[in-house]
């Protein structure tokens, strides 16, 4: 697999009176900083030269003073550029003639002022999401409209609204999106089927979540003639509705993609377009962009194409459904399943071979009542069912950029959004060796082919014991992240030479963008976008800002469900150590809390052994290392900060023990 690392531009300096791009971070005590990529230093920004900005703003900032000596720099903001938040969540300030919204943020921020006419059944210290509609520069106040009042006992409610906006994910869709939604047909147009490719006569099914309701994703497949099947993968085409230059357009761009929080979606698209006109519901007939593939019973893709078609869905499953066909061998369609579950695991085997890494995943999900409170928790782990889907999506992703990477316009490839993955960093690397060196594991450093076929090789060898916990999540942060960019260098965990985002429309806008260009080359018209890397460094900022929205939308459910159930002891798996103390992962609902370096304090003085991943006592030498199990009691949980404090229990046959070497290190210490 030819593999080069992404280029990294070299750091450009800042000069006195240069304006340059960047993005506003603001501290708490007033003062801001704007990053600015590829440059080096920041430049401080005084809380009277932001003019309009807010925190996350991107801005152009002008350079007005440089100091010599330590090469500090202060600035005064010029323009907004894009602003990361537009809603926000506070309380009304109602007066008789004039009312202020007062923000719940830790992050200065002028108060917006509310036409009496904009309050929307607004009351006095009512809690509520305001939208930021209008700040000229000459404005001393910023203006705003009331666009939900929330009730006091939905704190869940407002506790996800929150994350949402603080995350820079709009609430709501502004009316002009919602209106340009509404005007699509029901019925599909029939000079458009005829255009396409009928595919309404084939077996046709969707597997999904249980609970979703966006299904932008299907198969089907019937025999040939010559003994080999006709596999179609299916994908809603969201294209065909969301045209360039549109509000709709606009809406999914700036948002980039859809935000999974345990209790609710906050998609990308309006529901008309997202659960209705592209979601391929069964008996259903929808437009789709289509990787159909001849292959035989073992896997092998004898040839392929690429088009837009029509198709009618015949069934609807859930993860679960398809789970017990494959278990039972019985059930609706249980031939096809069968057969597509066999080919799907070749492909798994095959990619697996050839240096893909074999991570395993697993999934929290919550149980919840009506008010969106947690009385459950399940973990979910990727079974046959899934990945059945995840290969066939995986082959027509990869199919897609190997299609489109041969393509090249006045010698230069085109401007495409590849899905890249880059090679681990051998800074991380190095300390991970050491580590599962320990265990056992020796890593061939020869090539990153070998290096990946070392850490499957390390996988497979601790699947079972007590550290394949600890020595996945290490193996994982030894992993670069994976992006998007016009920069194909492949993907290193899948080992795809060439690699995209096809499948999922509905819900990512890189795969909008990916339909577009594809549809373009079919055309023999290939769509020059001199704007693809900006358009790619978006998506990526905005899938990590859903990703960490996401993660903190878990972690409060997570400190919610164990704020019933303080004082309570658990079993744990240590999954993180530092000079202040031990994180543990509750081994039944993988909640993370700390145990803090001062409740050791009683048992010994503990030091951090980075290279292990450990805490040590300096007297007993009692260990605690990553992938320990523990027993833990939950002391505190804290929802505002979505922390859980845990406190370590010794059992009562080491606590003997302990006791009896804290004797004997006495005894030697007198002598």
């Amino acid at each position: 697999m030819n593999k080069k690392k992404s280029k990294q531009k070299s750091k450009s300096k800042i000069t006195a009176q240069t304006t340059l791009k960047g993005k506003l971070e603001v501290t708490r005590s007033g003062m801001g900083y704007v990053i600015i990529e590829n440059v080096t230093g920041d430049v401080l920004v005084r809380p009277g030269d932001f003019t309009t900005a807010l925190n996350g703003d991107t801005v152009r900032v002008k350079v007005i003073k440089e100091n010599v000596r330590t090469g500090k720099k202060e600035g005064k903001i010029t323009e907004v550029v894009t602003r990361k938040q537009t809603e926000f969540i506070g309380h009304i300030q109602l007066s008789t003639n004039y009312a202020f919204f007062i923000p719940d943020t830790d992050k200065p921020m002028p108060d917006l002022f509310i036409p009496l006419t904009d309050l929307n059944g607004a009351k006095n210290k009512d809690r509520v999401v305001v939208r930021l509609v209008k700040w000229d520069k000459e404005d001393k106040k910023p203006v705003g409209t009331v666009i939900s009042v929330m009730l006091p006992e939905d704190e869940n409610d407002a506790a996800m609204k929150e994350l949402l906006a603080q995350a820079g994910f709009p609430l709501f869709f502004p009316d002009d999106v919602l209106e340009e939604s509404q005007r699509f047909p029901e019925m599909l147009d029939a000079e458009e089927i005829r255009k396409r490719r009928d595919c309404r006569e084939l077996l046709t099914f969707t597997i999904d979540p249980v609970d979703a309701k966006d299904f932008d994703d299907a198969l089907s497949i019937r025999k040939l003639a010559n003994g080999h099947y006709e596999i179609g993968v299916h994908i809603a085409d969201v294209s065909y509705y969301v045209l360039p230059e549109t509000e709709l357009d606009a809406e999914a761009y700036k948002r980039a993609t859809s935000v999974y929080l345990p209790d609710r979606v906050n998609p990308m698209l309006p529901e008309r377009i997202s659960n209705e006109l592209c979601s391929l519901r069964p008996h259903e007939d929808k437009f789709t962009f289509s990787a159909i593939f001849q292959m035989t019973n073992k896997g092998e893709v004898k040839q392929y194409w690429l088009g837009k078609t029509v198709i009618h869905s015949d069934h609807r499953y859930a993860y679960e459904e398809v789970q017990e066909i494959i278990e039972s061998k019985k059930g609706m369609h249980v031939e096809e399943i069968l057969l597509l579950n066999d080919i799907a695991q070749r492909l798994r085997k095959n990619r697996f071979s050839k240096g893909a890494i074999n991570f395993s995943s697993q999934e929290v999900r919550f149980k919840l009542d009506e008010k969106g409170k947690p009385i459950g928790v399940m973990v979910k782990e990727s079974k046959e069912a899934h990945q059945l889907i995840e290969e066939f999506m995986l082959l027509a992703n990869r199919t897609v950029a190997e299609n489109v990477a041969k393509l090249n316009i006045n010698k230069k490839p085109l401007p495409f959004p590849y899905r890249v993955h880059d090679q681990p960093d051998p800074e991380k690397l190095g300390p991970f060796m050491v580590f599962a060196r320990k265990h056992g594991h020796v890593f061939n450093t020869s090539s990153p082919e070998k290096i990946a076929h070392s850490f499957n090789a390390m996988l497979q060898e601790a699947k079972g014991k007590p550290e394949q916990h600890v020595l996945e999540q290490l193996g994982i942060r030894t992993m670069a992240k994976a992006i998007y960019t016009s920069e194909n260098i492949g993907h290193y965990g899948l080992a795809f030479e060439h690699y995209c985002h096809f499948t999922s429309p509905i819900r990512r806008y890189p795969d909008v963008l990916v339909h577009r260009e594809l549809q373009s080359i079919i055309e023999n018209k290939p769509l020059v976008d001199k704007k693809m890397e900006e358009k790619c460094k978006h998506s990526s900022e905005r899938e990590r800002a859903a990703m960490e929205c996401e993660r903190a939308g878990n972690k409060y459910k997570q400190v919610e469900f164990l704020k019933e159930h303080l004082g309570e002891t658990f079993e744990g798996v240590v999954s993180g150590v530092a000079s202040f103390g031990f994180w543990v992962e509750t081994v039944a609902h993988k909640c993370e809390g700390l145990v803090g370096i001062i409740s050791l304090s009683d048992y010994d003085d503990f030091r951090v052994i980075e290279g292990d991943y450990s805490l040590v006592g300096r007297r007993s030498g009692r260990t605690f290392r990553m992938g320990d199990r523990v027993w833990i009691r939950v002391v505190a949980a804290n929802l505002e900060k979505r922390q859980l404090d845990y406190e370590w229990v010794m059992d009562a046959g080491k606590e003997e023990e302990e006791e009896v070497k804290s004797q004997k290190s006495k005894v030697k210490n007198k002598r």
